[in-house]
């Protein structure tokens, strides 16, 4: 295909998506819906205009999901407005530990005695499945920074924090197949790739996230510089946050995450008792240049522009994750063992996960109802599978965990998809009588 039909097929779709975008809130479907569809179309099924193999091709697979998942992470960050020691943490970080463990163990559990795999393919597996998606889960995560629903707060924060808490099961999993050293014992595992890595990456970031956050203030407020270049400090801080931690071998998709709370937290700090009213209006005003070094309104400024800033990068890599993911899907042979285990992740793991790792918590019976359904997979399994292809795995694993995966993760798009907009209206119409 020439690159002027190229051009001509991306544009048509990004137009479309931009045009239909208020059609779509209204009906039980979703844009990823169709981005999967035009990966499919454009694939080795389809028009066959597009042949990538996760096998062959699983290095630049790796580096798009990366991005995706990069910037999803700091959007999620800043959205979580929500000071670190009020007990609403205290749900996404159950869903993001307790119901992780459960879930890459029932998956290791089904993988090993119903599909005959062997313990190292099994965690692996585990692993790949277990995050939830920050990056096609935006239409039951938190609708802005001062929506404080436990939901969608519950949702969103347990997509941040699982797409780094993950990885040291990655690693476990490649360990136990010889592909990386865990030390004898597991000591290996246990100090770096789990104790450090983890404290080390939330860390990184977190203290990148709070210096750049204010010197950048400062120079506004006090010389009025670094004035209109948001676009720079989205990215800037996103990419140094990243690559810092993981020169560090740490985990950068917790640092990304910390960086955009450290940034809100700033914007939090500053606006004190403030109502969330009181926080818009500091930015609803222009003109923008006296707004971001205005020393009362700097600080909500910044936040408020990097985070629209993120959530226009997020949907552009949206588009590109799913119709990659899509357009994979009609390159692998898909067996009706793995269809029944996607069915099995989605309809049972995934609910009990929650309803054991959130017992004795303030969530409704509805809540935990829906927090179990929307256990929405995408982009990081695609991550954290084109990871471990990378690291040398065998050609008869790497084509079963990617059969796996995408028929998961598909499954995901489609049945979430048509799912989310009922489910979503009926439990904010229920939370509206209850108010």
């Amino acid at each position: 295909m020439s690159v002027a039909a190229w051009y001509f097929l991306v544009g048509g779709l990004l137009i479309a998506m931009a045009l239909s975008g208020s059609v779509l809130k209204r009906l039980p479907l979703t844009a990823s819906m169709f981005y999967l569809a035009f990966g499919f179309a454009l694939g080795p099924v389809g028009l066959g205009v597009l042949d990538i193999s996760l096998l062959r091709r699983s290095a630049v697979v790796e580096h798009i999901a990366e991005a995706a998942v990069v910037i999803s992470l700091f959007t999620t960050g800043l959205k979580l407005r929500v000071p670190l020691h009020e007990r609403k943490w205290a749900l996404p970080a159950r869903l993001a530990t307790v119901s992780m463990l459960i879930t890459i163990g029932l998956v290791a559990l089904m993988a090993s005695y119903a599909l005959g795999m062997s313990i190292g393919a099994a965690v692996l597996l585990g692993a790949i499945l277990a995050p939830t998606d920050p990056v096609l889960a935006s239409d039951v995560q938190v609708a802005d920074p001062f929506d404080r629903d436990r939901l969608r707060f519950g949702l969103s924060g347990e997509a941040g924090l699982n797409d780094g808490a993950a990885f040291p099961f990655v690693m476990l999993g490649l360990g136990f197949l010889g592909f990386h050293d865990i030390g004898v014992g597991g000591w290996r595992w246990w100090t770096f790739d789990l104790l450090w890595a983890v404290a080390g990456g939330l860390g990184i970031g977190a203290i990148l996230g709070t210096l750049v956050s204010r010197f950048v203030l400062y120079l506004r407020r006090e010389h009025q510089e670094a004035v209109g270049l948001d676009e720079f400090l989205t990215l800037g801080l996103i990419a140094l946050s990243y690559g810092a931690a993981v020169q560090l071998q740490t985990y950068g998709f917790l640092a990304v995450l910390a960086a955009g709370i450290a940034m809100r937290r700033i914007e939090m700090t500053h606006s004190g008792s403030r109502s969330a009213d009181e926080v818009r209006a500091l930015t609803a005003t222009d003109p923008k240049d006296e707004l971001a070094s205005d020393p009362e309104s700097a600080p909500a400024y910044m936040a408020q522009s990097v985070l629209g800033i993120n959530e226009r990068l997020e949907r552009i890599a949206e588009v590109a994750v799913v119709v990659l993911i899509g357009t994979l899907l009609g390159s692998v042979p898909l067996a009706i063992d793995h269809v029944w285990f996607a069915a099995a992740l989605i309809f049972a793991v995934r609910p009990i996960a929650v309803f054991l790792g959130v017992l004795g918590s303030r969530t409704t019976m509805l809540q935990r109802c829906l927090i179990g359904w929307f256990g929405i997979r995408g982009a990081g399994s695609i991550y954290y599978l084109a990871y471990a292809i990378q690291q040398g795995l065998d050609d008869e694993v790497a084509a079963n965990l990617t059969s796996i995966t995408l028929i998961a993760v598909t499954a995901s798009v489609l049945l979430h998809g048509v799912s989310v907009t009922p489910l979503m209206n009926a439990y904010e119409a229920r939370r509206a009588r209850r108010s």
